[in-house]
């Protein structure tokens, strides 16, 4: 337990990540952000409500208090875009998801700052994703990090047209076993409820394609999820019981493979 995270141990190989559900922005820097900012629009919302039921199955949840407008827990410390070529946000983000600023003219953190957040919000936390792997790893001969995101499904800053409902990201196929990746990937074949690409848009950020090293017996996987999948997207953003409800038994039926799957 700390008091930028909580960390609820497992007893199976599968730990679940979920690094944009908070919502924490300390006193001391709130006065520097917009207003619109304050609300903290691009969180992951509701996630770790979404994967709670994990626990109980044996999976192993890490989840932040800090939001990603006060350090991107996804985001390597180097700063280096995840996606060439494209809009990208931050280490720490300066520009909501629409593009618009997140911080009063002049008050945007300057080298210095960001580095004195990556030590206080941003190592601490993958200091415990590291641990924890390696616990894994050492009771259960392998590890398989699930990192849980979730976003607006029309957002043309950063991406063209409407995203599929679930987006599975393998870094390439480079951060799991193959027979992972596949398995995951015939769970949604097998219906016809949701819409869905592997390795589409979005391949796997940071924590994805830094911790995924099967080789090391490490089996790293992202799901992006579209917002409509289970929530209201029109602010102000809700929980929406039936559809949270209709993807819940597609969701247990994933946790529950990536905990049940062996390497060969």
């Amino acid at each position: 337990m700390s008091a930028l995270f909580t960390l609820q141990r497992g007893h199976t190989p599968l730990l679940v990540s979920v690094p944009h559900c908070g919502t924490w922005i300390p006193d001391g820097l709130r006065g520097r952000y917009t207003e619109r900012a304050l609300a903290v629009e691009d969180t992951d919302w509701f996630v770790d409500r979404l994967y709670g039921f994990a626990t109980a199955l044996g999976a192993s949840l890490i989840v932040p208090r800090a939001s990603r407008y006060v350090v991107d827990l996804n985001r390597p410390r180097d700063n280096q875009p995840m996606y060439a070529g494209r809009n990208n946000t931050e280490l720490c983000p300066t520009r909501h998801f629409t593009g618009e600023p997140i911080y009063r003219a002049g008050q945007a953190p300057d080298e210095a700052e960001i580095r004195a957040r990556v030590a206080t919000y941003w190592q601490p936390y993958h200091d415990a994703l590291a641990a924890e792997t390696r616990r894994l790893v050492a009771a259960h001969g392998h590890a398989v990090l699930f990192d849980a995101h979730s976003i607006r499904s029309e957002l043309p800053w950063l991406f063209e047209g409407t995203l599929p409902q679930l987006n599975l990201g393998t870094a390439e196929g480079t951060s799991c076993a193959p027979a992972l990746r596949d398995a995951l990937a015939a769970l949604f074949a097998a219906q016809h409820e949701r819409s869905w690409v592997v390795d589409g848009r979005f391949k796997g950020g940071h924590i994805t394609r830094h911790y995924g090293r099967p080789g090391e017996r490490v089996h790293a996987l992202q799901l992006e999820m579209a917002w409509r999948a289970y929530m209201d997207e029109a602010p102000p953003v809700r929980w929406h019981a039936q559809r949270a409800a209709a993807i819940t038994p597609l969701l247990h039926a994933l946790i529950q493979t990536m905990i049940d799957w062996r390497a060969a």
